[in-house]
């Protein structure tokens, strides 16, 4: 599966939420591919601060021909995950008609819910000149022991797209591992934070529950 983690707005998380994806699909026996189609190259960097062996492969296709070469490239692997730039829609556009499905991570706020307007409306674009392509929200950096994250959803549910149940909660070691190029997953393998991206991971690949609200 092609999987373009896309978000106009900056900050959001895409490249936190691709790495660790990739690293979730992997550690079940996966041949994943990161595509790194950021021009500022977060995810390339991360890769580069890493002292221990790769979990995964990591290109840099920051090009609007990006959907031209990614099956050249997909071919290799089981996934390939592309980590998308912000306020770029030629970028964006390509890394969509490259996709299978698109993840769309909204924070719980407002601000993000408006924001997501453009990515959506590039989908819908993409949608009728490419049969089956998905999206689908998630909702990231959530905050713990609150239900701002349930309200975002049915505020998102305007938009017609599914949100997955799996939530990634705002915590400290995901930014701790990746200072060292590396994932919770390794830094914290029993926290809560490695249980969230695994089930986000199965939700993704559609083995998990995802719900409309």
């Amino acid at each position: 599966m092609i999987i373009a983690v896309l978000n106009q707005k900056g900050g959001v998380g895409k490249t936190t939420l691709a790495v660790h994806l990739c690293a979730a699909f992997a550690a079940d026996g996966a041949r994943v591919l990161l595509i790194d189609a950021d021009p500022q190259g977060s995810a390339l960097d991360w890769a580069a601060s890493r002292d221990a062996e790769p979990l995964f492969g990591v290109v840099g296709l920051p090009k609007a021909n990006l959907h031209k070469e990614v099956p050249s490239h997909a071919v290799n692997y089981d996934h390939v995950v592309i980590d998308g730039p912000p306020r770029s829609n030629e970028l964006t556009r390509s890394a969509i008609m490259a996709a299978d499905r698109v993840v769309i991570p909204v924070q719980p706020s407002p601000y993000d819910v408006w924001a997501a307007a453009e990515t959506v409306g590039m989908i819908r674009e993409a949608q009728a000149f490419k049969n089956g392509l998905d999206a689908v929200f998630t909702v990231n950096r959530k905050i713990v022991n609150t239900v701002i994250g349930r309200d975002v959803c049915t505020a998102l549910a305007d938009y017609e797209i599914r949100a997955l149940e799996a939530a990634v909660c705002q915590r400290v070691v995901f930014a701790e591992s990746a200072a060292a190029g590396r994932t919770v997953f390794e830094v914290a393998p029993h926290s809560l934070a490695a249980s969230e991206i695994r089930q986000l991971a199965l939700e993704v690949l559609g083995v998990g529950k995802e719900v409309s609200r």
